[in-house]
């Protein structure tokens, strides 16, 4: 079994699968959450029936739910990143322009995105690496400074070996003091007001593999618990 991989009640888990479980666990019922593309999409997967909630997507849905199964994608349902999804009891269709007015509006209760560099202020850098294309800014500059909470779910490492959890960021800042925690396939860390404190640890990794593989700085408040 890979670094990557988990076994879950005799099940295989990928890295990614993981962090939305965990993050799932931040959802309370009646909350109206944004997800972003890439593993945020996944933690709707990760709710439980007997919790609802409302996902909102920039391209004018309040009420998606889990992906669909394979071979009953609706063609014209989608979210904002173009990927299927299924509606939930309720749900309601409206224009992009409104869709932002409720984030700008700040009635999202949390918003949940992937970074490509967090640092332990909370700075978020996730819409640009100079010198590539890109086909825009997205909505992540208004979701990151409005939602009540926001959640970075992220693999701890980049592609390149190096740390995502950094003390500064060097890339074009999305918006600063933004994030309130942040979960990687490594770890779970909560941004407070004098750092970043290493709240959890996912298995099978140790508080001494974290430190290793992070640039911030890591702060203890309390005991470390493991996530399986």
């Amino acid at each position: 079994m890979g670094m990557g991989e988990v076994t879950k009640e005799g099940t295989t888990e990928s890295y990614r699968e993981r962090i939305a479980r965990r993050a799932a666990l931040e959802v309370k019922s009646g909350m109206l959450i944004n997800l972003g593309i890439g593993i945020p999409t996944l933690v709707a997967d990760f709710i439980p029936e007997e919790k609802y909630v409302l996902f909102h997507a920039e391209n004018g849905i309040v009420g998606t739910g889990p992906t669909p199964q394979k071979g009953e994608e609706n063609p014209n349902l989608c979210n904002a990143g173009g990927f299927p999804v299924t509606l939930m009891p309720g749900a309601s269709f409206f224009d992009s322009a409104t869709a932002f007015a409720v984030i700008r509006r700040g009635l999202l209760d949390m918003t949940i995105l992937g970074v490509l560099e967090v640092s332990q202020r909370g700075d978020i850098a996730n819409w640009i690496v100079p010198g590539k294309r890109v086909p825009g800014m997205g909505g992540a500059m208004e979701l990151a400074q409005k939602a009540k909470k926001v959640l970075v779910l992220t693999t701890h490492l980049d592609k390149n070996g190096r740390s995502k959890i950094v003390r500064e960021c060097k890339l074009p800042l999305t918006a600063k003091g933004s994030a309130d925690m942040i979960i990687t396939d490594m770890a779970v860390m909560e941004v407070k007001t004098d750092g970043l404190h290493l709240l959890e640890v996912m298995h099978p990794y140790t508080v001494a593999d974290v430190i290793g593989s992070t640039e911030a700085e890591l702060l203890f408040s309390g005991e470390v618990t493991t996530f399986i």
